[in-house]
């Protein structure tokens, strides 16, 4: 979905329904559910007008933040020792990730809303994905000129865009119901529904008469099933039905959370086969009642939905694997929760069926009786293709598997995957160790395994980075415009492995197109020269709107990685640049 379309899905509760789990590919449209996108049998979310008129350049998050209505009343009244501060908003602290201490230092809060709200999502890279997701959730002081409860939304709102449920959620419970703003409620309503999460509808649900008053009636039933009113909500629904605007396959999902509620006598029938596509609304009441989602309508769901799908617990793990891949690949699912995922699959299948299974073959990559038998397991992972996502999900599964192999220049056609595995998890000084036998291999796979060791090895591992080594890399190089070459002294110029007459001369001889500047590189530049971390990740996913590596210019991968090691983001910066070269 384009940019503009996650954006028109914030403006109430009526657009948010239908639009986060849409299809990267639909078109934007103003309309809440556009006729070719929902079934026949189902009647569109609403008809209310967005909350106030704008202009062509406006967005309708940027609508609802200028709306002229109270937060809603509080459902209770909070002790002052139980305030939150929302201006100090956040889970992590900013110094254990590499942040400082003030993490957006003096930027302009409003200027960033702006960047975060405009960014396409998921970005191209799943160690700039990782590293934004850990500034957004950093505890620090909220920017100037930003009211901090709608600054703690657009962190969310991006969070949610990303694929990051959990994250987005952490970050909304953590602000007092009665603060809420417009801009809040609706990305409250979004996360609840990304989390599968009904009951965080509920303190929602006199907000929603002011945005929604056709999804309200439903709501309110489903509230008051799962508050033990099993009366009182089966009357709501049979309203719903009878009065309301809503049908079809989003009302009878609503009557399937309801029926879900103690003594309620209610049994609900899901028919799937006139539906041609999900939203966020289907997703998180099928999901919170335990629905597995039809494979032909998970296929063309959007990245992000399938990471939603990934954690959600009430599903079998064998239900989530394919959907952890995808939020594997993207940076919401670790190595180690993909691993966890396979150890539950392996614990919950009967020995007799385990046989040549993937969570057998997983666990031989780790216990095989020899280098050559983990390999062979290895090689398994290595192998699957299709989708970029679920390659690079399969590489970060075997990562640690990976790094218990010897390096061996015998196993020459291995090692460039090895090494890509490894620092799809960030095992850069285990990957490290192949550089002693880099050259014993032939030039193909040296030149491979050598660009990407050369970027992501720490300070004082790496050596050989030389002009004339370069100089052969690049003339080896079959890549599509020399590609590889440009992403590889890119990176390195931008960690300051090369000096800059260096990266100027090879930039000039080979016409690497290094020297492009723009206006978001000179952004990027201004944010680091003032230490500002944070600014400077958040600029990075701004750079990295691509569908993948290959749509990247190698002249916006400089300036990140130059800005992320200026402002002290080694790591981050060491990984991204090899991952360019891990994935081209």
């Amino acid at each position: 979905m384009s940019n503009k379309a996650w954006l028109l899905a914030a403006a109430g509760l009526a657009l948010a329904i239908p639009a986060l789990a849409q299809q990267v590919q639909t078109p934007a449209t103003p309309s809440p559910a556009p006729s070719n996108a929902v079934d026949n049998s189902v009647a569109p979310v609403t008809t209310q007008p967005e909350p106030a008129a704008s202009g062509p350049g406006e967005s309708a998050v940027e609508v609802v933040s200028n709306v002229e209505v109270s937060p809603p009343p509080p459902a209770v009244e909070y002790p002052s020792w139980a305030r939150r501060d929302p201006a100090f908003n956040g889970l992590l602290d900013p110094a254990d990730v590499g942040l400082g201490s003030v993490p957006w230092g003096a930027a302009n809060g409003a200027f960033l809303s702006t960047l975060m709200r405009r960014m396409d999502t998921p970005i191209a890279s799943r160690w700039a994905h990782i590293a934004l997701r850990n500034a957004l959730l950093t505890k620090g002081p909220t920017p100037r000129l930003v009211n901090p409860v709608d600054w703690i939304a657009e962190r969310a709102w991006l969070l949610l865009r990303m694929g990051e449920a959990d994250a987005a959620r952490l970050l909304v419970a953590g602000v007092d119901t009665d603060r809420f703003t417009p801009k809040m409620v609706q990305v409250a309503v979004q996360s609840a529904l990304a989390d599968a999460d009904p009951p965080a509808l509920c303190p929602l649900e006199e907000a929603m008469r002011k945005y929604e008053p056709g999804v309200r009636p439903m709501v309110t039933a489903m509230c008051s099933s799962l508050s033990g009113e099993p009366q009182i909500a089966s009357a709501q629904i049979d309203d719903a039905r009878r009065y309301g605007r809503i049908g079809g396959i989003d009302l009878v999902l609503a009557e399937k959370v309801v029926g879900a509620g103690s003594n309620t006598g209610r049994s609900t029938t899901i028919e799937w086969e006139p539906v041609t596509e999900l939203n966020a609304w289907r997703f998180g009441l099928a999901t919170a009642t335990g629905l597995s989602l039809p494979d032909r309508l998970m296929i063309k769901a959007s990245p992000q939905l399938r990471a939603f799908q990934a954690r959600a617990a009430l599903l079998e793990p064998e239900a989530r694997l394919e959907s952890a891949f995808i939020a594997t690949g993207l940076g919401v699912f670790s190595s180690q929760s993909m691993v966890d995922l396979y150890s539950a699959i392996y614990d919950s299948t009967d020995p007799g069926d385990l046989g040549e299974s993937d969570a057998w073959k997983l666990r031989q990559a780790f216990v095989g009786k020899d280098d050559e038998a983990k390999l062979g397991a290895i090689r398994h992972f290595l192998a699957m293709g299709g989708d970029p996502l679920k390659k690079e999900g399969a590489r970060a599964v075997v990562a640690r598997a990976a790094s218990f192999i010897t390096p061996n220049a015998d196993f020459e056609q291995d090692a460039p995957g090895l090494i890509s595995a490894m620092l799809a998890a960030g095992y850069d000084r285990a990957a490290a160790r192949w550089l002693r036998v880099v050259d014993d291999m032939s030039d193909d796979n040296a030149d491979r395994c050598w660009a990407m060791l050369a970027l992501a090895a720490p300070d004082g591992i790496v050596a050989g980075v030389s002009t004339s080594r370069i100089n052969s890399f690049i003339g080896r190089d079959k890549s599509l415009g020399k590609q590889r070459s440009a992403l590889l002294v890119a990176g390195l110029a931008g960690l300051g492995r090369i000096s800059e007459s260096q990266g100027n001369s090879i930039n000039r001889r080979h016409g690497l197109g290094l020297g492009r500047t723009t206006g978001w590189s000179r952004m990027i530049d201004a944010a680091a020269a003032r230490r500002q971390p944070a600014t400077v990740l958040v600029l990075t996913g701004t750079g990295f709107q691509a569908s993948d590596w290959k749509r990247l210019s190698a002249a916006h991968l400089f300036h990140a990685i130059a800005g992320l090691k200026r402002t002290g983001q080694d790591y981050s910066g060491r990984m991204i640049a090899a991952e360019a070269l891990s994935r081209t």
